[in-house]
């Protein structure tokens, strides 16, 4: 198993702190989740039927022109590698290590790649759109003459967008060309889901976006009922709430600012970052996590990369938290 933030059970263990006095920013999930409502009891009790309106309201929410839901779009990461013959698959060199892991564990040949480099050699390119963790931007003109490359040779990109929502004009999705309205084209695959943005990750929605081909083998490979009743009802309820979207992602970069100022004026100025979290480089990231650890703060480290992501803080309290954390560390300890 690959590490992930949230992972507060590990800091229990190492620290001795109880899990209920822990400030947990070592995710990039919304502290201030969709507010979920009652669930129907009845949803409880039935399979989860397809005829809810579900992909109906995520194409209408993310501009998909077709839509699979799965559970979780780690369901579709794991599936896809399965889907194609031996390929070399490039990614970022620092980014959602599923993605590396899914397709190596299938037998693929991954490699790091940026954005100047030749794309001849590659079958599969995955891009995460902002990037995490270092909250990188890809301009949609880059994706479309990659994508543009890749299949006219059979190949695929992968975009994965989980923390686009926030800023969706960034979105694949967004304007896309009138070829592309009807159905995606071949070799583009994207990615999104009601884990970061809504704060719904224990719900396990994602969504993939693919030629409708591709789709259906994708679906067959999933077998039936892969997301709940009650977490389909969820995911409707949340897509549908336009006011709610629209007062979260002002709220949001609003808090986001508000974190980089926090970090740059305790020292870490952020090299990156997105709505949700803030991407900070520093030369001991081990130890700047332990101390913060000691004050009851988790976050994630990257120690191979010399980076740490800070994710938002949910209410005051937690922003005092964090502010008597990292003021302690400049003036205790020295800086990193």
């Amino acid at each position: 198993m690959l590490e992930h933030g949230g992972n507060l059970t590990q800091a229990v263990h190492r620290f001795g702190r109880p899990a209920g006095r822990w400030l947990d920013l070592s995710t990039g999930i919304n502290p201030h989740a969709w507010p979920t409502p009652s669930i129907p009891v009845e949803l409880w009790h039935g399979l989860p039927g397809t005829d809810d309106g579900l992909e109906k309201t995520a194409c209408h929410h993310f501009g998909f022109p077709q839509v699979l839901p799965v559970a979780g779009t780690q369901a579709a990461l794991q599936i896809l590698p399965t889907l194609r013959p031996h390929s070399r698959v490039a990614l970022q060199p620092l980014t959602y290590a599923e993605h590396a892991a899914c397709w190596a564990r299938q037998g693929h040949d991954v490699v790091p790649w940026s954005s100047g480099q030749d794309l001849s050699s590659i079958d599969v390119l995955v891009v995460v759109n902002p990037n995490n963790p270092t909250g990188e931007v890809t301009q949609l003109h880059r994706l479309w003459a990659w994508h543009a490359e890749l299949a006219a040779r059979g190949g695929w990109l992968i975009v994965d967008e989980a923390f686009m929502d926030a800023t969706p004009t960034d979105s694949m999705l967004s304007t896309l060309p009138e070829f592309a309205r009807k159905a995606l084209p071949p070799g583009l695959i994207v990615l999104r889901g009601l884990g970061k943005f809504f704060g719904l990750a224990g719900a396990r929605v994602g969504f993939v976006g693919a030629p409708p081909p591709l789709l259906e083998v994708l679906e067959d490979a999933l077998g039936p009922w892969t997301i709940s009743g009650p977490s389909r009802w969820l995911a409707i309820q949340a897509l549908r709430d336009v006011s709610w979207q629209e007062t979260m992602r002002h709220k949001l970069i609003r808090e986001s600012a508000r974190l980089r100022d926090l970090l740059t004026r305790s020292q870490f100025p952020p090299q990156g970052g997105t709505a949700l979290f803030q991407w900070v480089l520093a030369s001991q990231t081990q130890r700047l996590q332990d101390h913060l650890a000691q004050q009851g703060i988790w976050v994630r480290n990257f120690p191979k990369n010399h980076g740490i992501r800070f994710g938002l803080p949910g209410n005051e309290l937690a922003w005092q938290h964090l502010t008597k954390g990292l003021s302690s560390f400049k003036h205790g300890t020295g800086t990193a």
